[in-house]
């Protein structure tokens, strides 16, 4: 299995391997879930919809997200027998472990893990609550990591996770050097896309009869980094930066520096009494690599220097034992670039096919876009239709989508989530179209895009399809990100669409903002309006109106800027009855090929809560009926646009 490994460092060759080991995922979620919501603490870095549970810790504190010091079991481990008979199971030695959760409709955001503590690590995987839509990307690799397998990656190359699905996935990520059991493992496991007859996982099931005892972490970071250690190190960073003419420069220095510190190393030792000529050597030397590897890339796309600061400076000398070595290098926004297609390839902060077109002459007018020529995105208040649509119009030829709803690729940007603007709601204006931020979002859509048959866009200008409905209330905003916008008007009856929405709110599927600060009414439910406060307290019934109402005033005076070409209708009865013309219609005037015969039912939408029926919408007619005043204008206004009078 070492053949997996670049030597001497713990940097798989390929992007996942499946070890032969499988679990009880139903028995390891009931434990979990017996620990309770409290114990769940917000992700080091504070990343929307991230949370992790500590299993193993600095000393058992599971307040500690140190790297530096005796690993020991936090309570939390204690509880949890099964988790620590999977943990047995794998025959390694054990440092800082976690439960990570990931909230619907979330990301872990693209990484690397550069950070010393992971230089000699492997990170294991085994999901515990998951769902097939749940995407792991690492390099230009993808897999599902289903319930129960159990899994390890090349945590050097970029990777990220992605869950579109609204419920929730709960992993436990175990961060371990290994042992020769485990070894034993890892030689025995599957590489996806490689033939493996004959390979199955053995099933590791719940003994109550077994108290297994964990192998831990004692020393994991001393106070000076020893000479041959860093010699090491310094050659493995060099080795892996893409071709520059400075790297022959940044080599000698490495070396020269090296000898200083071997030097030092001879005269001290760990001693604290040479901590200060160590620190003196380390400073300038840092200085100059900062100097020449500025603009420097790694092979696996990220900037050489936040690898630097990572790996060596932060590690070389722990002059300050106290405060442990701190979780930096990975999540680093100063360490990511974009990947370079080959070595010699020449660095780009963002590549030309994810870069938004120069504006120029009035405002709105714009050149040809380069990536995202006339993307299509349907609009619609909640619970109106919008997913059976746009699953339907995805299977045109040469569309391109995220495959579901783009709550990851926008509010997974720190900006645009609404905790940026104390939750005023999820409404994004032009002010928020900074050009940092479009040339991220663009980037985030474009890294995610599949066609109908889960391919990845080619090069150049291609169709984008994107259906959320929380873009209802972003209009403006997307108009500055895609340019060259067209807009899909959906119309679905009021009545109808407030009776799904009231089915959404109760069935507790569908919560967006469960902790949303001041609101003590149910878990909020589907996209959040300006205005928000003023229905605490309000009932059920009356909640549902006003988002309505909202949102679709919100949108029609939103199209109503728009040019009138760039703007396309179509009604949900209509769609129904005849979804095949309509397709033909709607594909027609938009300039996409539809080559496809659709049956005349169409299959239930993934959000579907009960099946379509006609007059459905009258179980809560008296409800319905009450509220029906608070939105006649509103809705009056609907229709007609919906007609196009």
């Amino acid at each position: 299995m070492r053949t997996l490994w670049d030597n001497p460092a713990m940097k798989l060759q390929v992007p996942f391997v499946q070890l032969p080991l499988r679990y009880d995922a139903a028995r390891l979620l009931e434990e979990v879930e017996r620990l309770g919501e409290e114990v769940w603490r917000p992700h080091p870095q504070g990343y929307a919809g991230n949370s992790a549970l500590p299993l193993i810790a600095v000393n058992g504190d599971p307040s500690s997200d140190s790297i530096s010091g005796p690993m020991r079991p936090t309570a939390h481990l204690e509880a949890c027998p099964y988790l620590r008979q999977v943990m047995a199971s794998l025959g390694a030695i054990w440092g800082r472990s976690r439960l990570m959760r990931l909230s619907g409709h979330a990301e872990v955001p693209k990484h690397a893990d550069l950070a010393y503590y992971w230089r000699d690590r492997v990170r294991v995987h085994v999901p515990i609550q998951t769902q097939p839509s749940v995407r792991f990307q690492c390099g230009d690799a993808e897999v599902n990591m289903a319930a129960g397998e159990c899994w390890i990656f090349d945590t050097w190359s970029p990777h990220r996770v992605i869950n579109a699905n609204p419920a929730q996935r709960i992993h436990l990520v175990a961060d371990t050097v290994g042992g020769e059991q485990f070894w034993e493992h890892a030689s025995g496991g599957r590489v996806p896309g490689h033939p493996a007859p004959g390979w199955q996982a053995r099933l590791v099931a719940p003994d109550p009869a077994s108290d297994p005892q964990l192998v831990y972490e004692s020393e994991n970071l001393g106070s000076v980094m020893t000479p041959w250690e860093l010699r090491e190190h310094l050659n493995f960073i060099v080795s892996e930066a893409a071709p520059a003419p400075q790297l022959a420069t940044i080599h000698q220095v490495c070396q020269r520096f090296n000898a200083i510190w071997l030097g030092l190393w001879a005269r001290y030792g760990t001693s604290e009494q040479g901590w200060a000529d160590y620190r003196a050597a380390l400073e300038p030397f840092a200085a100059a690599i900062e100097s020449l590897g500025s603009n420097l890339l790694l092979r696996n796309g990220m900037r050489f220097i936040g690898a630097f600061r990572a790996m060596i400076v932060q590690a070389a000398l722990n002059d300050d034992p106290k405060r442990g070595l701190e979780v930096k290098g990975d999540y680093d926004p100063d360490a990511f670039a974009e990947p370079v297609a080959q070595a010699g390839a020449k660095a780009t902060a963002v590549p030309l096919r994810a870069s938004a077109p120069t504006k120029q002459g009035k405002a709105g007018d714009a050149t040809a876009d380069p990536r995202f020529d006339r993307p299509v995105i349907i609009l619609s208040s909640p619970r109106s239709g919008s997913t059976l649509l746009f699953e339907t119009l995805m299977r045109a030829a040469d569309l391109y989508t995220v495959g579901g709803e783009s709550h990851v690729q926008i509010e997974g940007i720190d900006a645009l989530h609404p905790a940026a603007r104390d939750f005023a709601s999820n409404a994004l204006g032009v002010d928020a179209a900074t050009p940092e931020v479009v040339a991220q979002l663009r980037a985030r859509f474009d890294q995610a895009l599949r066609d109908r048959d889960g391919r990845r866009p080619p090069l150049g200008a291609i169709r984008l399809l994107e259906k959320t409905p929380k873009n209802a209330l972003r209009i403006p905003f997307l108009r500055e990100v895609f340019p060259e916008a067209r807009f899909v008007y959906l119309h679905r009856d009021p009545r109808e669409t407030l009776s799904s929405m009231i089915e959404a709110w109760n069935s507790g599927t569908f919560r967006t903002y469960p902790r949303l600060p001041g609101w003590t009414g149910p878990a909020w439910s589907l996209l959040l309006i300006p205005g928000w406060k003023d229905l605490i307290g309000k009932p059920l019934p009356e909640i549902v109106a006003r988002q309505w109402e909202t949102t679709t005033r919100i949108l029609l005076d939103d199209l109503a800027a728009v040019p009138a070409d760039r703007v396309h209708r179509i009604r949900y009865d209509a769609f129904l009855a005849d979804p095949q013309a309509q397709m033909q219609r709607l594909c027609s005037e938009l300039d996409l090929d539809w080559d496809t015969t659709l049956e005349a039912a169409l299959p239930h939408s993934v959000h579907t809560l009960s099946a379509p029926a006609a007059e459905k919408w009258r179980r809560h007619e008296a409800e319905i009926e009450a509220v029906l005043p608070l939105i006649e204008a509103t809705a009056a206004r609907a229709d007609s646009a919906s007609r196009g009078t």
